[in-house]
């Protein structure tokens, strides 16, 4: 035991390691405060933070049996992280209405329906599977992204099939693209409460991102809420190039894949300012649904949490997982709500029908 704990090979690899893994975890605390504009590499620290803080674990286990002083040193800069560790690591319990009304919001990115599947019978298929599940949850708001509505004539319907039969009273639509004069891509927002505004949060007035927010005002009984729908820079990344980033087979398709995900990294947290200023500007209290595309340890997350409470974090334990593709990317999906407003029974749907999870929380508004 003590010719192994004295093998000068093994001190110098684990002590290179220590120092690596510390650095690294040090990048990952700093990836939520520094624009990536001002540093492009540093998101990815940012996102590979579960894996590094759980390496950084090991090590510290390791470094008990070979030099204790230096596995509590780095005990030290684990605990200097603090409540940064929240974020992905949570331990919410959620509010209690307390015999106040809730409404449930839901918030979906639903992968335009699974219309491009090669198979016109599975993509059906997949269609039902998820109107089945949306009248099973009955949200009393649901925010889509990725929407996909055909116009009639259609075999293909959603909008239409979506309304009555959760008997939606009201809707907002806003489509980046159309195609064939009749098929639209965009995002939505379906309510049972009147719609008394209606808006748009522009990203890019020369259309040149097709990423973009859209708000309703919602009137629940006395009260008026601001509902905002968003979907953030997407990386865009072609199903081969999301099979790179995980099995590696090619070196410089592997890094053209890296690479559109850390030129995302900008223009998403270029996005996430913009709309944060817009909700600060907001007469009512606010609730925030979209596909951020983004983590908790990203600048992108830390500019809405500054300002609004993440409803994941208020309920629920644990880490969470909201993309449902072969990129191990997490929660990038979210509900923030103002502090005027109470959160419970955070739920993500357990099946995936799209490469996202749905995620709904009931929502109410505090007592004064």
């Amino acid at each position: 035991m003590d010719r192994l704990r004295n093998n000068r090979f093994l001190r110098i690899i684990l002590a290179i390691a220590s120092i690596f893994g510390a650095i690294s975890l040090l990048l990952a605390y700093l990836a939520p405060f520094v624009s990536p504009a001002a540093f492009p590499l540093l998101p990815l620290f940012g996102l590979a933070y579960p894996v590094i803080i759980v390496c950084f674990l090991v090590l510290i286990s390791i470094q008990l049996f070979f030099r204790k002083w230096w596995a509590l040193g780095m005990f030290v800069l684990v605990l200097l992280g603090g409540s940064i560790h929240s974020r992905t690591f949570t331990l919410g319990s959620g509010d209690d209405p307390n015999g106040a009304e809730t409404f449930k919001i839901m918030s979906y990115n639903v992968h335009l329906f699974d219309v491009y599947n090669e198979n016109p019978t599975l993509a059906k298929s997949t269609r039902l599977k998820i109107i089945q599940f949306l009248e099973k949850e009955s949200p009393d708001i649901v925010c889509f992204q990725e929407f996909y509505q055909k116009d009639r004539p259609t075999d293909f319907v959603t909008k239409d099939t979506i309304i009555p039969l959760l008997n939606y009273k009201d809707y907002q639509e806003r489509y980046a693209y159309r195609r064939g004069g009749r098929e639209n891509f965009g995002i939505a927002i379906f309510t049972r409460y009147p719609i008394i505004e209606k808006g748009e949060v522009n990203f890019n007035p020369n259309r040149q991102t097709s990423n973009y927010a859209i708000y309703s005002d919602l009137v629940i009984k006395s009260d008026t809420i601001r509902v905002y729908n968003a979907h953030l820079q997407s990386i865009h990344l072609q199903p081969e190039e999301k099979d790179v980033l995980v099995q590696e087979e090619s070196k410089s398709s592997f890094l053209d894949a890296l690479s559109k995900v850390k030129n995302a990294y900008p223009l998403r947290a270029a996005q996430a300012l913009i709309l944060v200023k817009h909700i600060q500007n907001s007469p009512y209290p606010v609730v925030v649904c979209g596909d951020f595309n983004d983590t908790p340890m990203s600048f992108t997350y830390n500019q809405f949490s500054n300002i609004l409470t993440d409803a994941f974090r208020n309920c629920e334990t644990g880490i969470g997982k909201t993309y449902a593709g072969r990129i191990p990317a997490g929660r990038i999906d979210y509900i923030f709500h103002s502090e005027s407003f109470g959160s419970t029974n955070f739920r993500i749907q357990k099946r995936a029908l799209s490469d996202h999870f749905a995620i709904s929380s009931e929502l109410f508004v505090k007592k004064k």
